[in-house]
Protein backbone atom coordinates (compact mmCIF):
# COMPACT_ATOMS: atom_id res chain seq x y z
CA UNK A 1 0.00 0.00 0.00
CA UNK A 2 1.25 2.92 -0.76
CA UNK A 3 2.35 5.70 1.96
CA UNK A 4 -0.23 8.21 2.97
CA UNK A 5 0.89 11.92 3.24
CA UNK A 6 -1.26 14.70 4.60
CA UNK A 7 -0.66 18.33 5.45
CA UNK A 8 -1.83 19.62 8.80
CA UNK A 9 -1.89 23.65 9.91
CA UNK A 10 -0.73 23.90 13.49
CA UNK A 11 -1.45 27.72 14.87
CA UNK A 12 -0.33 28.64 18.04
CA UNK A 13 -0.37 32.21 19.50
CA UNK A 14 2.99 32.48 19.26
CA UNK A 15 3.68 30.81 15.91
CA UNK A 16 2.45 28.60 13.30
CA UNK A 17 3.07 25.97 10.96
CA UNK A 18 2.65 23.57 8.16
CA UNK A 19 3.54 20.21 8.29
CA UNK A 20 3.51 17.25 6.33
CA UNK A 21 2.87 13.75 8.18
CA UNK A 22 3.37 10.65 6.11
CA UNK A 23 2.17 7.38 7.42
CA UNK A 24 3.83 4.10 6.22
CA UNK A 25 2.56 0.63 6.32
CA UNK A 26 -1.07 -0.85 5.93
CA UNK A 27 -3.91 0.65 7.40
CA UNK A 28 -4.65 -1.83 9.84
CA UNK A 29 -1.17 -1.71 11.38
CA UNK A 30 1.24 1.40 9.95
CA UNK A 31 4.62 0.87 10.88
CA UNK A 32 5.91 4.67 10.75
CA UNK A 33 4.55 7.59 11.59
CA UNK A 34 6.70 10.92 10.32
CA UNK A 35 6.66 14.48 10.94
CA UNK A 36 8.16 17.04 8.23
CA UNK A 37 7.92 20.96 9.02
CA UNK A 38 7.58 22.51 5.53
CA UNK A 39 6.80 26.45 6.64
CA UNK A 40 6.90 28.09 10.00
CA UNK A 41 6.04 32.15 10.32
CA UNK A 42 5.07 34.24 13.68
CA UNK A 43 1.62 34.92 14.75
CA UNK A 44 1.43 37.51 17.57
CA UNK A 45 -0.77 40.42 18.13
CA UNK A 46 -1.56 43.63 16.22
CA UNK A 47 -2.19 46.85 18.33
CA UNK A 48 -4.97 49.19 16.43
CA UNK A 49 -6.25 52.24 17.64
CA UNK A 50 -6.27 50.60 21.20
CA UNK A 51 -7.73 47.52 19.86
CA UNK A 52 -5.32 43.93 19.75
CA UNK A 53 -6.52 41.97 16.85
CA UNK A 54 -4.92 38.81 14.85
CA UNK A 55 -3.55 39.50 11.30
CA UNK A 56 -6.10 36.40 10.12
CA UNK A 57 -5.11 37.22 6.56
CA UNK A 58 -1.25 36.88 6.80
CA UNK A 59 -2.40 33.74 8.48
CA UNK A 60 -4.49 32.80 5.81
CA UNK A 61 -1.27 33.55 3.57
CA UNK A 62 1.01 32.03 5.30
CA UNK A 63 -1.52 29.28 5.25
CA UNK A 64 -1.45 28.73 1.66
CA UNK A 65 2.47 29.15 1.23
CA UNK A 66 2.97 26.44 3.63
CA UNK A 67 0.10 24.16 1.49
CA UNK A 68 1.79 24.96 -2.04
CA UNK A 69 4.91 23.81 -0.37
CA UNK A 70 3.73 20.85 1.21
CA UNK A 71 2.70 19.84 -2.04
CA UNK A 72 5.81 19.99 -3.93
CA UNK A 73 6.87 16.61 -4.51
CA UNK A 74 4.06 14.99 -2.87
CA UNK A 75 0.70 14.01 -3.51
CA UNK A 76 -1.19 15.11 -0.92
CA UNK A 77 -4.44 13.37 0.74
CA UNK A 78 -5.78 16.18 2.67
CA UNK A 79 -5.42 18.61 5.01
CA UNK A 80 -6.20 19.74 8.48
CA UNK A 81 -6.20 22.78 10.44
CA UNK A 82 -5.90 23.40 14.65
CA UNK A 83 -5.56 26.13 15.93
CA UNK A 84 -6.50 28.10 19.70
CA UNK A 85 -9.86 28.67 20.87
CA UNK A 86 -12.11 31.16 21.96
CA UNK A 87 -11.48 34.27 19.26
CA UNK A 88 -13.37 34.18 15.91
CA UNK A 89 -14.40 36.33 12.99
CA UNK A 90 -18.09 37.27 11.93
CA UNK A 91 -19.10 36.75 8.08
CA UNK A 92 -21.42 39.11 6.64
CA UNK A 93 -24.63 37.74 4.50
CA UNK A 94 -22.40 38.00 1.32
CA UNK A 95 -19.87 35.67 2.88
CA UNK A 96 -17.26 38.62 3.44
CA UNK A 97 -15.50 39.06 7.19
CA UNK A 98 -16.50 41.97 8.50
CA UNK A 99 -13.37 42.67 10.23
CA UNK A 100 -9.83 41.32 11.91
CA UNK A 101 -10.36 38.93 14.48
CA UNK A 102 -10.01 40.65 18.02
CA UNK A 103 -7.14 38.81 20.30
CA UNK A 104 -8.39 37.25 23.14
CA UNK A 105 -5.69 38.77 25.23
CA UNK A 106 -7.81 42.56 24.52
CA UNK A 107 -9.15 44.06 27.17
CA UNK A 108 -12.47 44.96 25.55
CA UNK A 109 -14.16 41.93 27.70
CA UNK A 110 -13.03 43.76 31.02
CA UNK A 111 -15.97 43.85 33.41
CA UNK A 112 -17.82 42.14 31.30
CA UNK A 113 -18.02 38.86 33.22
CA UNK A 114 -19.62 40.29 36.10
CA UNK A 115 -22.74 41.48 33.58
CA UNK A 116 -23.31 37.61 31.94
CA UNK A 117 -23.53 36.51 35.25
CA UNK A 118 -25.76 39.22 36.12
CA UNK A 119 -28.03 37.54 33.77
CA UNK A 120 -27.02 34.01 34.15
CA UNK A 121 -25.81 33.13 37.57
CA UNK A 122 -22.65 31.06 37.80
CA UNK A 123 -23.49 28.01 38.72
CA UNK A 124 -26.71 28.14 35.93
CA UNK A 125 -24.05 28.84 33.35
CA UNK A 126 -21.47 25.98 34.69
CA UNK A 127 -24.40 23.49 34.96
CA UNK A 128 -25.08 24.44 31.04
CA UNK A 129 -21.43 24.76 29.57
CA UNK A 130 -19.26 23.36 32.17
CA UNK A 131 -16.81 25.57 31.01
CA UNK A 132 -14.20 27.63 33.22
CA UNK A 133 -14.90 31.23 33.90
CA UNK A 134 -12.10 32.96 31.68
CA UNK A 135 -12.91 36.70 30.85
CA UNK A 136 -11.37 35.47 27.56
CA UNK A 137 -14.36 33.03 26.56
CA UNK A 138 -16.24 33.51 23.29
CA UNK A 139 -19.19 34.21 25.64
CA UNK A 140 -17.56 37.44 26.93
CA UNK A 141 -16.12 38.74 23.58
CA UNK A 142 -19.79 38.31 21.99
CA UNK A 143 -21.22 40.50 24.66
CA UNK A 144 -18.16 43.07 24.13
CA UNK A 145 -18.90 42.60 20.49
CA UNK A 146 -22.80 43.51 20.85
CA UNK A 147 -22.23 46.09 23.39
CA UNK A 148 -20.25 47.77 20.27
CA UNK A 149 -22.97 47.12 17.49
CA UNK A 150 -20.74 44.69 15.74
CA UNK A 151 -23.50 41.98 15.67
CA UNK A 152 -25.18 43.80 13.48
CA UNK A 153 -25.47 42.81 10.03
CA UNK A 154 -23.32 40.25 11.18
CA UNK A 155 -24.54 36.75 9.64
CA UNK A 156 -22.17 33.54 10.60
CA UNK A 157 -19.82 33.37 13.57
CA UNK A 158 -16.66 31.26 12.51
CA UNK A 159 -14.00 30.48 15.33
CA UNK A 160 -10.03 30.61 13.70
CA UNK A 161 -9.76 26.85 12.59
CA UNK A 162 -13.20 27.02 11.00
CA UNK A 163 -13.13 30.41 9.48
CA UNK A 164 -9.73 29.26 7.66
CA UNK A 165 -11.18 26.24 6.58
CA UNK A 166 -13.95 28.25 5.34
CA UNK A 167 -11.79 30.28 3.32
CA UNK A 168 -10.79 27.07 1.49
CA UNK A 169 -13.40 25.35 0.78
CA UNK A 170 -16.38 28.19 0.94
CA UNK A 171 -18.16 25.80 3.61
CA UNK A 172 -19.21 27.27 7.34
CA UNK A 173 -19.31 25.41 9.65
CA UNK A 174 -17.96 24.58 13.36
CA UNK A 175 -15.68 21.55 14.86
CA UNK A 176 -17.43 20.38 18.20
CA UNK A 177 -13.65 20.76 20.08
CA UNK A 178 -13.34 24.32 19.44
CA UNK A 179 -16.68 24.81 19.69
CA UNK A 180 -16.66 23.78 23.17
CA UNK A 181 -14.08 25.88 24.60
CA UNK A 182 -16.81 29.25 23.76
CA UNK A 183 -18.79 28.59 26.95
CA UNK A 184 -21.79 28.64 24.70
CA UNK A 185 -21.64 24.96 24.51
CA UNK A 186 -23.56 22.24 25.81
CA UNK A 187 -21.22 19.19 26.38
CA UNK A 188 -23.81 17.23 27.64
CA UNK A 189 -26.52 17.37 24.55
CA UNK A 190 -22.93 17.74 22.02
CA UNK A 191 -25.10 21.15 21.09
CA UNK A 192 -24.96 24.94 21.17
CA UNK A 193 -26.30 25.98 24.08
CA UNK A 194 -29.27 27.27 23.10
CA UNK A 195 -30.87 28.51 26.61
CA UNK A 196 -27.90 30.56 27.51
CA UNK A 197 -27.51 32.07 23.74
CA UNK A 198 -31.33 33.13 24.19
CA UNK A 199 -30.49 34.47 27.76
CA UNK A 200 -27.74 36.43 26.43
CA UNK A 201 -30.18 37.45 23.31
CA UNK A 202 -27.25 36.87 20.59
CA UNK A 203 -28.55 36.06 17.44
CA UNK A 204 -29.03 32.12 17.08
CA UNK A 205 -28.10 32.64 12.88
CA UNK A 206 -24.62 32.93 13.95
CA UNK A 207 -24.08 29.40 15.21
CA UNK A 208 -23.57 27.78 12.30
CA UNK A 209 -23.82 23.37 11.94
CA UNK A 210 -21.55 21.48 14.11
CA UNK A 211 -18.85 18.99 12.50
CA UNK A 212 -17.21 16.11 14.39
CA UNK A 213 -13.44 15.51 13.62
CA UNK A 214 -12.63 13.27 11.24
CA UNK A 215 -15.81 14.55 8.59
CA UNK A 216 -14.86 15.87 5.44
CA UNK A 217 -15.74 19.29 5.20
CA UNK A 218 -15.09 20.00 1.63
CA UNK A 219 -12.33 20.19 -1.58
CA UNK A 220 -9.58 23.05 -1.93
CA UNK A 221 -11.66 25.45 -4.02
CA UNK A 222 -10.27 25.77 -7.67
CA UNK A 223 -8.39 28.81 -7.48
CA UNK A 224 -6.60 27.77 -4.97
CA UNK A 225 -5.27 24.44 -6.33
CA UNK A 226 -3.29 25.80 -8.72
CA UNK A 227 0.33 24.18 -6.95
CA UNK A 228 1.30 20.78 -7.35
CA UNK A 229 -0.39 17.95 -5.44
CA UNK A 230 -3.48 20.21 -4.18
CA UNK A 231 -6.09 19.91 -6.91
CA UNK A 232 -9.45 18.29 -5.16
CA UNK A 233 -7.57 18.20 -2.16
CA UNK A 234 -9.94 17.67 0.76
CA UNK A 235 -10.35 19.29 3.78
CA UNK A 236 -10.70 17.13 7.14
CA UNK A 237 -11.77 18.53 10.19
CA UNK A 238 -9.68 17.41 13.24
CA UNK A 239 -9.90 18.03 16.04
CA UNK A 240 -9.36 21.68 15.57
CA UNK A 241 -8.51 22.75 19.05
CA UNK A 242 -4.75 22.35 19.38
CA UNK A 243 -5.35 20.86 22.96
CA UNK A 244 -7.82 18.18 21.33
CA UNK A 245 -5.38 16.98 19.22
CA UNK A 246 -2.59 17.31 21.40
CA UNK A 247 -4.68 14.90 23.78
CA UNK A 248 -4.60 12.92 20.72
CA UNK A 249 -1.23 12.84 20.45
CA UNK A 250 -0.42 12.04 23.89
CA UNK A 251 0.95 8.43 24.07
CA UNK A 252 -0.70 7.44 27.09
CA UNK A 253 -1.03 3.62 28.08
CA UNK A 254 -4.02 2.85 29.31
CA UNK A 255 -6.84 5.46 31.24
CA UNK A 256 -4.66 6.67 34.31
CA UNK A 257 -2.51 9.54 32.72
CA UNK A 258 -2.90 13.10 32.98
CA UNK A 259 -2.13 15.35 30.18
CA UNK A 260 -0.30 18.70 30.24
CA UNK A 261 -0.16 20.34 27.14
CA UNK A 262 2.52 22.83 27.43
CA UNK A 263 2.81 26.36 25.02
CA UNK A 264 2.15 29.66 25.71
CA UNK A 265 -1.13 28.28 27.52
CA UNK A 266 -0.44 24.66 30.10
CA UNK A 267 -3.54 22.60 29.91
CA UNK A 268 -3.46 20.10 32.82
CA UNK A 269 -6.33 17.68 32.94
CA UNK A 270 -7.51 14.04 32.34
CA UNK A 271 -9.39 12.51 29.63
CA UNK A 272 -12.54 11.42 30.77
CA UNK A 273 -16.07 9.90 29.36
CA UNK A 274 -18.52 12.63 30.57
CA UNK A 275 -18.21 15.76 32.13
CA UNK A 276 -17.82 16.94 35.48
CA UNK A 277 -20.38 18.99 36.37
CA UNK A 278 -20.27 19.54 40.05
CA UNK A 279 -20.24 22.74 42.46
CA UNK A 280 -16.34 21.45 43.64
CA UNK A 281 -15.78 21.19 39.64
CA UNK A 282 -17.00 24.71 39.07
CA UNK A 283 -15.46 26.05 42.34
CA UNK A 284 -12.22 24.57 41.22
CA UNK A 285 -12.54 26.10 38.05
CA UNK A 286 -12.17 22.94 35.84
CA UNK A 287 -13.06 22.60 32.33
CA UNK A 288 -15.12 20.64 30.32
CA UNK A 289 -14.25 20.39 26.65
CA UNK A 290 -14.57 18.09 24.14
CA UNK A 291 -12.10 15.82 22.44
CA UNK A 292 -12.00 13.51 20.00
CA UNK A 293 -14.53 10.86 19.85
CA UNK A 294 -16.87 12.15 22.66
CA UNK A 295 -14.15 12.37 25.19
CA UNK A 296 -13.63 15.13 27.70
CA UNK A 297 -10.87 17.32 28.13
CA UNK A 298 -11.71 17.99 31.69
CA UNK A 299 -8.72 20.14 32.36
CA UNK A 300 -7.79 23.18 33.67
CA UNK A 301 -6.35 26.62 32.27
CA UNK A 302 -2.65 27.15 33.46
CA UNK A 303 -1.05 30.71 32.07
CA UNK A 304 2.07 28.48 30.92
CA UNK A 305 5.12 29.65 29.02
CA UNK A 306 3.64 33.01 28.83
CA UNK A 307 5.29 34.50 31.76
CA UNK A 308 8.75 33.31 30.35
CA UNK A 309 8.36 34.41 26.42
CA UNK A 310 6.86 37.40 28.06
CA UNK A 311 10.10 38.06 30.11
CA UNK A 312 12.63 37.23 27.45
CA UNK A 313 10.98 39.81 25.17
CA UNK A 314 10.84 42.41 27.94
CA UNK A 315 14.99 41.66 28.41
CA UNK A 316 15.50 41.57 24.43
CA UNK A 317 13.95 45.15 24.05
CA UNK A 318 16.06 46.59 27.43
CA UNK A 319 19.14 45.69 25.93
CA UNK A 320 21.02 42.62 24.13
CA UNK A 321 18.50 39.59 23.61
CA UNK A 322 19.60 36.82 26.19
CA UNK A 323 20.12 33.58 25.17
CA UNK A 324 17.37 31.04 26.38
CA UNK A 325 19.59 28.27 26.89
CA UNK A 326 22.05 30.22 28.90
CA UNK A 327 19.22 31.74 31.11
CA UNK A 328 17.61 27.85 31.55
CA UNK A 329 21.19 26.41 32.74
CA UNK A 330 21.73 29.38 34.86
CA UNK A 331 18.29 28.96 36.33
CA UNK A 332 19.03 25.19 36.90
CA UNK A 333 21.78 25.90 39.17
CA UNK A 334 19.69 28.73 41.54
CA UNK A 335 18.14 27.95 44.50
CA UNK A 336 15.19 25.69 43.99
CA UNK A 337 11.47 27.45 45.92
CA UNK A 338 13.38 30.35 47.14
CA UNK A 339 10.35 32.67 45.25
CA UNK A 340 6.88 31.71 43.89
CA UNK A 341 4.13 33.46 42.72
CA UNK A 342 0.37 32.50 41.32
CA UNK A 343 1.03 32.16 37.25
CA UNK A 344 -2.49 32.10 37.19
CA UNK A 345 -2.69 36.10 38.58
CA UNK A 346 -4.84 38.08 36.36
CA UNK A 347 -1.81 40.47 36.43
CA UNK A 348 0.03 38.27 33.91
CA UNK A 349 -2.18 38.10 31.23
CA UNK A 350 -1.70 40.93 29.20
CA UNK A 351 1.44 41.89 27.38
CA UNK A 352 3.97 44.26 28.93
CA UNK A 353 6.78 44.31 31.38
CA UNK A 354 6.83 40.40 33.17
CA UNK A 355 9.47 40.43 35.19
CA UNK A 356 8.44 43.76 36.87
CA UNK A 357 5.01 41.98 37.21
CA UNK A 358 6.02 38.97 38.85
CA UNK A 359 8.27 41.03 41.44
CA UNK A 360 5.46 42.60 42.07
CA UNK A 361 3.83 39.53 42.85
CA UNK A 362 6.67 38.23 44.61
CA UNK A 363 6.07 41.61 46.92
CA UNK A 364 2.21 41.19 47.39
CA UNK A 365 3.38 37.63 49.02
CA UNK A 366 5.89 39.03 51.44
CA UNK A 367 8.79 37.57 49.63
CA UNK A 368 11.66 38.96 47.93
CA UNK A 369 11.82 39.38 44.34
CA UNK A 370 14.11 37.67 42.13
CA UNK A 371 17.65 39.28 42.04
CA UNK A 372 18.69 38.78 38.19
CA UNK A 373 16.80 37.15 34.90
CA UNK A 374 18.34 33.53 35.88
CA UNK A 375 16.43 33.90 39.18
CA UNK A 376 13.05 35.09 37.63
CA UNK A 377 13.37 32.32 35.08
CA UNK A 378 13.77 30.40 38.06
CA UNK A 379 10.95 31.61 39.53
CA UNK A 380 8.69 31.13 36.83
CA UNK A 381 9.58 27.36 36.71
CA UNK A 382 8.73 26.71 39.99
CA UNK A 383 5.53 28.63 40.20
CA UNK A 384 4.85 26.33 36.72
CA UNK A 385 5.68 23.07 38.31
CA UNK A 386 3.87 24.03 41.66
CA UNK A 387 0.45 25.06 39.58
CA UNK A 388 0.59 21.68 37.97
CA UNK A 389 1.07 20.23 41.26
CA UNK A 390 -2.62 21.85 42.30
CA UNK A 391 -4.26 21.15 39.27
CA UNK A 392 -2.84 17.68 39.17
CA UNK A 393 -4.07 16.87 42.97
CA UNK A 394 -7.46 18.68 41.87
CA UNK A 395 -8.22 16.84 39.27
CA UNK A 396 -7.52 13.34 40.87
CA UNK A 397 -9.91 14.10 43.60
CA UNK A 398 -12.71 16.00 41.41
CA UNK A 399 -12.82 13.24 39.09
CA UNK A 400 -12.49 10.49 41.21
CA UNK A 401 -9.94 8.87 39.47
CA UNK A 402 -6.25 8.30 40.36
CA UNK A 403 -3.27 9.11 38.20
CA UNK A 404 0.29 7.28 37.56
CA UNK A 405 1.86 9.18 35.42
CA UNK A 406 1.37 12.88 34.03
CA UNK A 407 2.50 12.82 30.15
CA UNK A 408 3.70 16.68 29.17
CA UNK A 409 3.18 17.40 25.16
CA UNK A 410 4.17 20.60 23.08
CA UNK A 411 7.26 23.28 23.35
CA UNK A 412 7.32 22.86 27.15
CA UNK A 413 8.26 19.05 26.44
CA UNK A 414 11.68 20.59 25.64
CA UNK A 415 12.68 22.13 28.97
CA UNK A 416 14.00 19.39 30.71
CA UNK A 417 14.44 21.86 33.77
CA UNK A 418 10.40 22.06 34.17
CA UNK A 419 9.68 18.61 33.35
CA UNK A 420 12.12 17.56 36.47
CA UNK A 421 10.30 20.29 38.51
CA UNK A 422 6.79 18.94 37.23
CA UNK A 423 7.46 15.39 38.31
CA UNK A 424 9.28 16.62 41.42
CA UNK A 425 6.27 19.14 42.55
CA UNK A 426 3.48 16.19 41.36
CA UNK A 427 5.42 13.03 43.07
CA UNK A 428 4.60 11.36 39.74
CA UNK A 429 6.65 10.23 36.73
CA UNK A 430 6.64 12.52 33.75
CA UNK A 431 6.46 11.24 30.35
CA UNK A 432 7.69 13.95 27.61
CA UNK A 433 7.18 13.89 24.10
CA UNK A 434 6.21 14.44 21.72
CA UNK A 435 6.63 18.07 21.17
CA UNK A 436 4.56 17.82 18.06
CA UNK A 437 1.91 16.56 19.77
CA UNK A 438 -0.71 18.84 18.27
CA UNK A 439 0.80 18.51 14.75
CA UNK A 440 0.72 14.65 15.31
CA UNK A 441 -3.16 14.08 16.59
CA UNK A 442 -4.00 16.56 13.34
CA UNK A 443 -2.53 13.97 11.12
CA UNK A 444 -4.04 10.37 13.01
CA UNK A 445 -7.34 11.82 12.73
CA UNK A 446 -7.30 12.58 9.52
CA UNK A 447 -5.48 9.51 8.26
CA UNK A 448 -8.65 7.43 9.92
CA UNK A 449 -10.65 9.52 8.03
CA UNK A 450 -8.98 8.38 4.60
CA UNK A 451 -8.99 4.97 6.09
CA UNK A 452 -4.72 5.18 6.31
CA UNK A 453 -4.77 5.02 9.84
CA UNK A 454 -5.66 3.68 13.28
CA UNK A 455 -9.10 3.32 13.89
CA UNK A 456 -9.27 4.29 17.60
CA UNK A 457 -7.50 6.49 20.27
CA UNK A 458 -5.75 3.36 21.74
CA UNK A 459 -4.58 2.50 18.57
CA UNK A 460 -3.19 6.14 17.28
CA UNK A 461 -1.50 5.88 21.20
CA UNK A 462 -0.09 2.79 20.24
CA UNK A 463 1.57 3.66 17.08
CA UNK A 464 2.95 7.28 18.72
CA UNK A 465 4.58 4.96 21.47
CA UNK A 466 6.13 2.59 18.70
CA UNK A 467 7.13 5.61 16.88
CA UNK A 468 8.09 8.57 18.49
CA UNK A 469 10.76 9.93 20.91
CA UNK A 470 9.82 9.68 24.23
CA UNK A 471 11.64 10.51 27.61
CA UNK A 472 11.16 9.90 31.23
CA UNK A 473 11.63 11.84 34.60
CA UNK A 474 11.57 10.57 37.77
CA UNK A 475 10.02 12.39 40.92
CA UNK A 476 12.57 13.44 43.51
CA UNK A 477 13.35 16.43 46.40
CA UNK A 478 10.78 16.80 49.34
CA UNK A 479 7.12 17.28 48.89
CA UNK A 480 7.22 19.20 51.81
CA UNK A 481 9.16 22.09 50.50
CA UNK A 482 6.36 21.82 47.47
CA UNK A 483 3.69 22.16 50.24
CA UNK A 484 5.44 24.92 51.82
CA UNK A 485 6.44 27.26 48.66
CA UNK A 486 2.43 26.58 48.36
CA UNK A 487 1.75 28.56 51.49
CA UNK A 488 3.73 31.39 50.74
CA UNK A 489 1.75 31.99 47.72
CA UNK A 490 -1.02 32.50 49.30
CA UNK A 491 0.46 34.69 51.51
Amino acid sequence: MPDTVVAAVDLGASSGRVMTGRLAGSSAAPRQLELREVHRFPNGPVPVLGTLHWDILRLYSDLLDGLRAAGRGTELAGVGIDSWGVDYGLLGPDGALLGNPVHYRDARTSGLVEEVLARIPAAELYAATGIQQLPINTIYQLRAAARAGQLDGAATLLLIPDLLAYWLTGEAGAEVTNASTTQLYDPRARAWAWEVIGRLQLPRALFPPLRQPGTVTGTLLPGLAAGPGLAGLPVIAVGSHDTASAVVGVPAHGPDFAYISCGTWSLVGMELAQPVLTEASRAANFTNETGVDGTIRYLRNVMGLWLLQESVRAWAEAGPAPDLGELLAAAAQAEPLQVVVDPDDPAFLPPGDMPARIAQAAQRTGQQPPADPPATVRCILDSLALAYRRAVGAVQELSGREISVVHVVGGGARNELLLQLTADACGLPVIAGPVEAAALGNVLIQARALGAGPGDLDGMRSLLRATQQLRRFEPAGSAAAWAAAEHRIRG
